[in-house]
């Protein structure tokens, strides 16, 4: 496990999927990233690369091939290497294989990137085209964060506060097998929150495609701590919890599930990134608190 701190946050960073473990204010004492429950949900922050959600059959068609690939891609399941650390940031690498040759047929190098910045955390995803082509993939993230915050008060006191949103959001509806299924639903705001219910994800993820915030907040209605995910780069947004526990996920993505019946190649995926030979790719998003 790699560890950050500055005066305002400790973190801790696993290799295995080079996935943030721990995000702990120390302000309040308070630790904000989900526990990994085994019984509930065995992760963190799981990083999505280079599929977002589910590919039909778990099946990835490069140019009319077939390559076995699992929902999220391969990279939450993979040993990161430590390529660079200091005592306010970690830098971590994936590397093209063999293995993921097999499953990705494109050669790259995936870093992900971790910096504090006074009482935030900066994740910076970086892609490198090691090919000789243009490489197509998607990138997000799916931290779990603690509701309620160390223990205090009810899930239902919480609330997402959306930045520049207000009224009415849209969300695009997923199958039972996790692809979309070409319908959506409103999702009533009040004001420019919603509020957290232990049955809100009872029908699956929340996915917002075209929403116009750009920072989502967790806060509370019986006290002043708040926890604010900005993500200016990422279009698409997934908002989770398994129904019932006491995390929920903010997870901004480059890249979405499919839709079911329609398989397509990875070029013409939604929300698919090109990256030309030699070229780098890069986006962050901010947690702080």
């Amino acid at each position: 496990m790699t560890i950050i701190e500055n005066d305002y946050l400790k973190v801790a960073i696993s290799n295995k999927g080079a996935q943030l473990a721990s995000l702990f204010n120390k302000a309040t004492q308070t630790e904000h990233m989900w526990q990994a429950d085994p019984q509930v949900w065995p992760w963190h922050a799981p990083n999505l690369f280079p599929v977002v959600g589910g590919l039909i059959n778990n099946e990835l068609l490069v140019n009319g091939d077939k390559y076995p690939l699992s929902r999220h891609g391969f990279a939450r399941q993979s040993e990161f290497v430590l390529k660079d650390a200091g005592q306010q940031s970690a830098v971590f690498s994936l590397q093209y294989s063999t293995d993921t040759l097999k499953a990705y047929p494109y050669k790259f190098d995936f870093h992900v990137m971790y910096d504090l910045i006074d009482n935030a955390l900066r994740v910076t995803y970086k892609v490198l085209n090691l090919d000789n082509k243009p490489i197509y993939f998607s990138v997000g993230g799916h931290p779990a964060f603690n509701v309620p915050f160390n223990g205090d008060g009810a899930y239902e006191d919480y609330y997402l506060e959306f930045e520049n949103s207000t009224g009415q959001l849209e969300t695009h509806l997923l199958s039972a097998e996790g692809y979309f299924n070409g319908q959506t639903q409103p999702v009533e705001l009040q004001g420019n929150r919603l509020p957290l219910t232990k049955n809100l994800f009872n029908n699956d993820a929340l996915v917002f495609k075209n929403i116009q915030s750009r920072a989502v907040s967790i806060k509370s209605a019986k006290h002043a701590q708040t926890l604010t995910i900005e993500f200016p780069h990422f279009d698409y947004l997934g908002i989770w919890a398994k129904p019932g526990a006491d995390f929920v996920c903010i997870e901004p993505w480059l890249g979405c599930a499919d839709t079911e019946n329609k398989a397509v190649d990875i070029q013409f995926k939604e929300a698919i990134q090109k990256l030309d030979a030699g070229h780098v790719f890069e986006a962050p998003y901010f947690i702080s608190i």
